[in-house]
């Protein structure tokens, strides 16, 4: 296995039986050993279950064909698997690179055999569709056994985070870069009305909030642990922006419980009382509950319900229904299915796009944004936007909203704060969430690709506004996979309380260190960023919104010069200033080339 320190005796894949003469992993003369010793770091033994990775390979390695998809070769080799990877070596005269791809990518496996070899069909979490080919019937047969059992193992602390060490990274790097008190200091310089507070510290208030929120200035953290015990899963109003120009703000909560006794909570109409209290004189409120209103009234009768007109004064309620959960999931799977099918007709194809309303969920989410937006730039109005648990919807809403008001949020530094502080740190179950794809033959009631829906609606801004996003299509593509399946730990888990509990910030690598590296900069930024200060305000006509081809369509079709077109944009950049002997214009941190 390889460590930090180098090859010890044994074979990456865990086998003891591998022979050393014959696998071209544990020979010292492999050519590729280096690559794969600074690709990978399996480190101590992991188990899974009490069972180690090896007792679940039931075979190491075998002779394999990988055919990719349109465009790419086919790789002839030794096919490996290890605890967490599976690998394909061409072979000692071979001049492509070892294949790497992390079993926990996997979202379904499909295998036949016919005569003496068999396929294996790999359906990814990226959307890849990969095919292997392999020698021997029983080779195909154990081999996608194992893949099925070690892509599917639910353990955290045995997930390949835990053991990545890649060079040139430390742990506990840029886990420090996006805390909630970094934020709050710079509402604290817009505004006194706020104050930050820890009465969350041991995550008994709110399994679901971080250690510290913004709240009120003038609530005392008694009255905010009443509140929270009055919204459902504890999550009481707290801010999520302040939108200096006008002075108001923004926040985000669950449902109150107020049931069929149509209960209330003093100390809840309190916090809200605050809200606009701390706000512009005279400032008034409005809920986006992203509920429909019988929604709303039906979940009243199980516990939950809306704030009553009567108890909120200032505060006017508005329903703007999203879809979350199945639904959306279900959408995600036959948008995934059309792209696929690359023998239909142009009828039968505009058909199932429409069918899948895909366009449709977007649609929704950007026009809930705007709303919301809207309230707060032109009406004046503080915005307190909730649906059932606040983990879902409730954060699409608000993270939008935020991209199209504030303008360092269309940085990357504040783009990579924004997921942090609105998504992974407000609690949204990533775990639960980004557990399948697409491809699952499993359909859990809580996987939903609302996080992609969320990346989907940031590329159509990008589309509309194309000099207003310091980040391109590259991050987005990037979060994708990484929210799905990562070597970095920044995805892991459903909360703050439980990656604190299996210590992911000390012991694994963030995501923010990996792509903040100078190399990867240059193939994640826009090079024809300008800052600009004004809301951008997307259209959502049928017209202006687009299928995003490069992750839906990305690996069914021949690939595109993009990536060619895109270093072209940046050597026009990068020759025109050094023409005019200017300072960088796409950005203060533009990696050089």
């Amino acid at each position: 296995m390889v460590n930090s320190g180098g090859l010890l005796n044994s074979c990456p894949a865990g086998v003891a039986s591998c022979p050393a003469s014959s696998c071209p992993f544990r020979s010292p003369r492999s050519p590729r050993l280096k690559l794969l010793e600074s690709a990978l770091l399996l480190g101590p033994r992991p188990t899974a279950g009490g069972m180690e990775f090896s007792e679940l390979i039931r075979t190491g390695r075998a002779q394999a064909e990988l055919l990719r998809g349109p465009g790419a070769p086919p790789l002839r080799g030794t096919l490996c698997v290890t605890g967490h990877h599976l690998l394909l070596s061409p072979g000692p005269q071979a001049t492509s690179d070892l294949w790497l791809l992390l079993l926990r990518s996997v979202d379904s496996i499909e295998k036949r055999v016919a005569g003496d070899s068999g396929t294996i069909t790999l359906r990814c979490k990226d959307l890849r569709v990969l095919q292997l080919d392999i020698e021997g019937v029983e080779a195909t047969l154990d081999i996608a056994r194992s893949i099925e059992a070690l892509s599917s193992l639910e353990s955290v602390i045995t997930s390949f985070p835990f053991f990545y060490r890649p060079k040139g990274l430390r742990l506990g790097d840029a886990w420090h870069f996006h805390p909630p008190e970094h934020y709050y200091k710079r509402v604290a310089r817009e505004t006194n009305a706020w104050r930050l507070s820890e009465v969350n510290e041991d995550f008994s208030v709110c399994p679901s909030y971080p250690r510290a929120v913004i709240v009120p200035r003038a609530v005392d953290d008694d009255a905010l642990a009443r509140s929270a015990r009055f919204r459902q899963g504890g999550r009481f109003p707290v801010l999520s922006y302040h939108h200096a120009p006008s002075g108001t703000v923004l926040l985000r909560s669950s449902q109150p419980l107020t049931g069929p006794q149509k209960r209330r909570c003093a100390e809840d109409e309190e916090l809200l009382r605050a809200v606009l209290a701390g706000a512009r004189p005279g400032a008034r409120g409005f809920i986006v509950d992203t509920r429909s209103a019988q929604a709303a009234k039906q979940a009243r009768m199980t516990g939950g319900g809306t704030e009553a007109k009567a108890a909120y004064p200032g505060w006017k309620r508005l329903h703007r229904p999203m879809e979350r959960g199945r639904p959306l999931q279900e959408s995600f799977v036959r948008l995934v299915e059309a792209c696929g099918d690359l023998e239909q007709s142009m009828d039968r194809w505009l058909s199932r796009l429409e069918g899948c309303r895909w366009l449709a969920h977007v649609k929704e989410a950007l026009s809930t944004a705007c709303l919301a937006a809207q309230g707060m730039e032109r009406e004046g109005a503080c915005i307190l936007v909730h649906g059932a648990e606040g983990t879902d919807s409730t954060l699409l809403v608000t993270s939008l909203a935020q991209l199209i008001l504030d303008p360092l949020s269309r940085t990357m530094t504040g783009f990579q704060e924004l997921v942090e502080r609105e998504w992974i740190q407000a609690g949204h179950p990533f775990q639960l969430r980004c557990a399948h794809s697409a491809f699952s033959h499993a359909r859990p009631k809580h996987e939903a690709p609302t996080f992609l829906l969320f990346l989907d609606c940031v590329w159509q801004l990008g589309r509309q506004f194309p000099l207003s996003l310091e980040f391109g299509e590259g991050l987005l593509l990037a979060l994708f996979e990484h929210a799905y399946a990562s070597p970095f730990g920044t995805f892991l888990c459903n909360s703050e309380k439980e990656r604190c509990l299996c210590e992911v910030r000390t012991r694994t690598h963030s995501l923010w260190s990996g792509l903040n590296q100078p190399k990867e900069q240059r193939k994640l930024r826009n090079p024809l960023y300008v800052l600009n200060p004004l809301a951008i305000w997307p259209s959502v006509e049928p017209q202006s919104l687009r299928l995003w081809q490069g992750l839906f369509l990305r690996w069914t079709r021949p690939p595109e010069p993009s990536e060619a077109a895109w270093e072209k944009v940046w050597q026009i950049v990068t020759d025109k200033e050094k023409t005019e002997g200017s300072q960088p214009t796409v950005s203060a941190s533009e990696p050089q080339p």
